[in-house]
């Protein structure tokens, strides 16, 4: 298997990096062959020039790109320049975008995760309030902002709404000019962040190609509620490989959490190639990717 990898020394520490450091390493640990690409095409230019020193292969080969949420244009002209190269990434462009956008992954996973409405202009606020009621979370078509704690996620009127939206439609990183309403549920949780933010017991859940390959407990730290028992295990297993079917993509990362009255949902999906990883051991995932992607070469899949 190939990696493209932003792993870089120059960038400044944060979580973000450390995933991507790590994920780097132990893709080279079980013996993929890794290329650094840039994070943008500043100082490259083009997608091309961006592989230029990615050797063409003989045949139809299989790569994982690790790195931040790309815009879709870059991660379709990537996708482009690598096929170019006899190199394949996971997803397609559509299938990135499927997965990757939580309105796209909505229409399909809706019977497994809260009611959601889409906003597009804030003066949508008020019949998203009639649809759901109140109190509501908000998220952007790509992220949240559970990082600033409760009240940046949580209206508890259509004037907080509206605040919220406006916010996250300036933020085209996060929203893509797309606000998500979804109803508020409650997750189990025993431990809440420094900005008041919950941390549910929530699991991601990594599936390539119909096959889970690795998994771990969503925030870090320890926790009372991260283990698992073997009957909470196969249903979190069974509703995360659900979701990655009805999405219909070769690498998902799937978030599994449990309601307070015990019920298991999905939150969200994600392009497991630019999915922070959580609590997942590393070099396991990585051999399971290795093994699924030398397979699926074997037997001329794509």
């Amino acid at each position: 298997m190939i990696v493209l990898s932003e792993s870089s020394e120059q960038l400044k520490p944060s979580s973000s990096v450390r995933d991507i450091q790590a994920s780097t390493e132990a893709a080279r640990i079980v013996g993929c062959r890794v290329y650094t690409i840039p994070p943008d095409f500043d100082a490259c230019g083009t997608a091309e020039d961006a592989l230029y020193h990615v050797p063409a292969q003989d045949g139809d080969t299989p790569c994982i790109w690790i790195g931040y949420i790309p815009e879709p244009e870059r991660y379709a002209a990537v996708y482009e320049a690598a096929l170019r190269k006899r190199i394949r990434l996971p997803n397609t462009p559509e299938q990135h975008l499927r997965v990757q956008e939580f309105d796209r992954a909505y229409s399909v996973l809706k019977e497994l995760t809260p009611r959601s409405v889409i906003l597009s202009d804030p003066s949508q606020c008020g019949a998203a309030v009639e649809a759901l009621g109140l109190p509501v979370f908000v998220r952007g078509a790509v992220q949240s902002r559970k990082a600033r704690g409760w009240k940046a996620c949580v209206a508890n009127s259509v004037e907080e709404l509206t605040t919220l939206a406006k916010h996250l439609l300036a933020l085209e990183n996060r929203a893509r000019g797309r606000v998500i309403v979804r109803t508020l549920v409650r997750l189990r949780h025993a431990r809440m962040s420094a900005e008041g933010f919950p941390f549910g017991r929530e699991y991601r859940v990594f599936v390539y190609k119909d096959v889970i390959v690795g998994s771990g407990y969503y925030w870090e730290g320890d926790d009372p509620l991260k283990d698992l028992t073997g009957d909470e295990e196969r249903q979190v297993r069974a509703l995360a490989l659900e979701a990655a079917q009805r999405l219909a993509a070769n690498y998902v990362a799937v978030d599994v959490g449990q309601l307070e009255d015990g019920q298991w949902i999905v939150i969200e999906s994600g392009d497991g190639q630019f999915s922070g990883v959580s609590q997942t051991p590393l070099l396991s995932l990585w051999n399971a990717l290795e093994r699924s992607a030398e397979g699926s070469a074997a037997r001329g899949s794509t």
